[in-house]
Formats: C-alpha cells, sequence, structure tokens
C-alpha cells in the first residue's frame, strides 16, 4: 500500500524546521536545550553533557534531517572507538527507519549509510587519523565523546572542512581530564568561535533524581564528571582510583 503524500505546506516547514521535523516525522520530542540546538546555524558546537542528558540521539536526529533534506551531503562520525562510532550510525539508522514514506537506500550497514539522493553517514574510529583521511567537504562533522578523541585524531579533522564553507564541526562529549583538545576549546584557551551547550544529568526529565543520589554517594568524585559535567585534574583521578585499593574494614591492633 502506497504512503499518503506529505502536504506541501508541512513538508516545506519540516524542512527549515529539524524540530519540527523531529516532533512529525521521528516521533521524538526535543528537550528545550535539544531544541535550541536543532536550530542553531553555529558553524562551531561544542557540548558539555552528562550522562544521559541525549546529547547523541539529538546529534542523530540533526545528522538524520540532513541527509534528507541535503541531497548529496556527507556526515563523519567520529568515536573514540569504532565501536562507539557505530552506535551513532545505528541511532541514525533507526530515525530513517521511522520515516514515512521510508528514503530509498542505496547501501546500509553498521559503517555507512547511503541514500538514494547521495547523501552519505559514513563511521570512523577515533583512535588512529591514518583511518580518517581522504574524506573532504562533509557538511556535518561530528566528534562522539570527544574529550576521549586522540588530539591527533581531531587536528586531522580540520581540513576536510577546507572546501566546505558551510560545514559544521559539532563536539560532544561527557568531560575528562582537564587537558586536551575538548577541554581547551570548552573554556576557551584555543581560538575560535564556539556554540556551548553544559547539560547536567540532574537537569534531565527522564533521570530519577534518588538514583542520581545514590550515584553521588557511591564515589562524588566520578559523579561530578560524568553526571555533573565537571572535568576532573589528574589529581582527583589518581587519588580516586587509590582509594579504590584501600579497605578500611580491619580490626584494631592493639599492643
Amino acid at each position: 500500500m502506497s504512503q499518503p503524500a506529505i502536504e506541501p505546506g508541512l513538508a516545506l516547514a519540516e524542512a527549515l524546521d529539524p524540530v519540527l521535523f523531529c516532533r512529525n516525522r521521528l516521533g521524538f520530542e526535543p528537550d528545550e536545550w535539544q531544541a535550541r540546538f536543532l536550530r542553531s546555524e553555529s558553524p562551531q558546537v561544542i557540548m558539555c553533557c552528562g550522562r544521559q542528558t541525549g546529547k547523541s540521539t539529538v546529534v542523530a536526529a540533526l545528522s538524520t534531517h540532513g541527509a534528507i533534506y541535503h541531497p548529496g551531503s556527507l556526515c563523519i562520525l567520529i568515536a573514540p572507538s569504532q565501536r562507539q562510532s557505530r552506535e551513532l550510525t545505528i541511532k541514525i539508522s533507526d530515525f530513517l527507519g521511522r520515516l514515512e514514506p521510508a528514503p530509498v537506500m542505496e547501501e546500509k550497514n553498521k559503517l555507512s549509510l547511503m541514500l538514494s539522493s547521495g547523501s552519505r553517514i559514513v563511521a570512523l574510529p577515533g583512535d588512529n587519523p591514518k583511518f580518517i583521511r581522504g574524506f573532504s567537504a562533509p557538511r556535518l562533522v561530528i566528534e562522539d565523546e570527544s574529550a576521549f578523541v586522540a588530539d591527533e585524531t581531531h587536528a586531522a579533522l580540520t581540513p576536510m572542512l577546507a572546501a566546505s564553507p558551510g560545514g559544521r564541526r559539532l563536539l560532544l562529549s561527557t568531560p575528562n581530564l582537564r587537558t586536551g583538545h575538548f577541554h581547551d576549546i570548552w573554556t576557551g584557551s584555543v581560538g575560535g568561535n564556539w556554540e556551548r551547550y553544559k547539560i547536567k544529568s540532574s537537569e534531565c526529565p527522564r533521570i530519577s533524581k534518588a538514583w542520581l543520589e545514590e550515584r553521588k554517594a557511591e564515589d562524588p568524585l566520578h559523579y561530578a564528571r560524568e553526571y555533573e559535567a565537571e572535568f576532573s585534574s589528574a589529581e582527583d583521578s589518581l587519588f580516586g582510583n587509590l582509594d579504590k585499593l584501600v579497605s578500611y574494614e580491619f580490626e584494631p591492633f592493639i599492643l
């Protein structure tokens, strides 16, 4: 059975507004910060976010919108490992599968997607800059878990955009140590104009406050980094790991 045609005015509105596209076509209601991000036109965006705040979901939605409405476009997905970048591809594939009528796919696997319009989405590992050479003029370069991607890999991404004046760079991550490209860009210690989003897990309406309090009680330093989006010092990480090796359950020794 053929799918009903989309009313032209609504189709144009969805093409112009990714938020409307998410609501109507993907069944995804963006949070307030996600809506701001989806409507942003900033060429460089960095997100410092706690776990499960929806950062990967919202960039997957934006990538889906771009693949549909910008024929022939290229989206590059980078993560610390091939497995992690593949997970983002799976999210995009899931969103594409929700569309009615479904887009015609020329290629579909866990590492790359290609629509009949020529739009491509390619997932690459971020642990070796040699693997990301050979791509040019992407419309989107997405660096997932950017704080854990090698600095050399991040540097190798920049030349891709030289022939793509409208290309955008999106960095998203939970924070790590107070060093490396993600930290330096976030704090402004390196040049460039970046639009910034900081979202704590406690600000996400889908995460239980009681559950977060339990995680905080278990390991405050880990909680601050993973859920409150705070960078750690090398000393915090060292002493936090040493503390886990110490047992405080012993009988007192009395002479």
